[in-house]
């Protein structure tokens, strides 16, 4: 049973872990098992209280936010706001006009040529967006190169283009019409927010809880285009099933289409879609057709149109430290429950 695997690896890979699955629209197994807070300190210390996480927990979704991302830039697509094969440098001259080889698919796809991170931090936060955006390629324009500086870039375009904050444009273009009210960047205080890594210089309590993890979205206000987005396991769920219906009122057919189209990029060790990835081994399992995104802080999202799936695992890998072993096997393990509970 879904419970019975996430019992397995917790609190050894997570203090606390979040599963749901939806076959042909309807949840068929939901579980929530550990504490939204377990350890005190880096040492592994009991916290002095350890309050359970339900189903309703809120976790740090880390790198799911780029599908959101790329959500909304589909959408401004449809509206006429921006096409992807343009160059970055028509919304972002100030940076992009020496590069105009390089579009908003490269961006989508992790194939323009920027590297994986660059960091900032003690910078005033004017300049670390100049920092950022204005990052020198390091490889060929085509190479794939999983780039948060890409997301980061792509979340500015989509800012640009459609004339608002990153934060508004997904809650007026994805999260307002799909009804998720739980799911957002720079979340309110609320008791259901799990905890995630410990890092003292940023949390009086020792584990941060209710601020990004990601270092360099938080050097950025909190809200970036690879990351900065809190939600639940039935919000994501939600995203999710909207994606496999063709949209569910927020995005067409076509674009969906698009977005989880094979985009021929050549390099990874999956396919390529557009902030999306397609049969990436790390998070599918045996769903090996099945698109998605995985989360640094131990989330995903996984969606296999062909089976009528919709897998949602969020967890908390990285408390109170990241590198905790296990999270692959975990997803594993999740996705082939999903895929019994399917009749596969």
């Amino acid at each position: 049973m879904l419970e019975d695997r996430l019992r397995a690896a917790v609190p050894g890979v997570a203090s606390a872990a979040v599963a749901l699955v939806s076959h042909d629209g309807e949840v068929v197994a939901g579980a929530a098992v550990g504490e939204a807070v377990r350890f005190a300190d880096a040492a592994e210390t009991l916290a002095a209280e350890r309050p359970p996480a339900g189903l309703d927990a809120v976790f740090d979704l880390a790198s799911v936010t780029k599908a959101f991302t790329a959500a909304v830039l589909l959408a401004l697509a449809e509206d006429g706001r921006v096409d992807l094969d343009a160059p970055v440098a028509a919304w972002l001259p100030e940076h992009y006009a020496g590069r105009p080889e390089v579009t908003v698919r490269h961006l989508l796809t992790h194939t323009s040529g920027l590297p994986a991170s660059n960091r900032v931090g003690g910078e005033p936060e004017e300049d670390r967006w100049r920092l950022v955006l204005s990052t020198p390629a390091a490889f060929p324009l085509g190479t794939h190169v999983y780039s948060d500086v890409g997301m980061i870039t792509a979340g500015r375009v989509a800012e640009a283009a459609g004339d608002a904050p990153l934060d508004v444009l997904v809650r007026e273009r994805i999260t307002g019409p799909l009804g998720l009210a739980d799911t957002g960047f720079r979340p309110a205080p609320s008791g259901r927010i799990v905890a995630t890594e410990y890092k003292p210089e940023r949390s009086s309590h020792g584990c941060v809880r209710g601020e990004v993890h990601d270092e360099t979205c938080h050097a950025l206000g909190g809200v970036t285009g690879h990351a900065g987005l809190f939600s639940t396991a039935a919000d994501l769920l939600r995203f999710g099933e909207a994606l496999r219906t063709g949209g569910g009122g927020v995005l067409g057919p076509a674009s969906v289409e698009e977005m989880i189209r094979d985009q021929g990029v050549t390099g990874a060790a999956y396919r390529q879609g557009l902030g999306v990835r397609i049969g990436d081994p790390a998070i599918v399992g045996p769903l090996g057709d099945a698109f998605g995104h995985s989360g640094f802080t131990g989330t995903s999202l996984v969606v296999d149109p062909g089976r009528r799936l919709t897998v949602v695992l969020l967890t908390n890998n990285v408390h109170p430290l990241r590198g905790r072993p296990g999270i692959r096997d975990l997803r594993s393990a999740v996705a082939a429950e999903a895929l019994r509970l399917a009749g596969g």
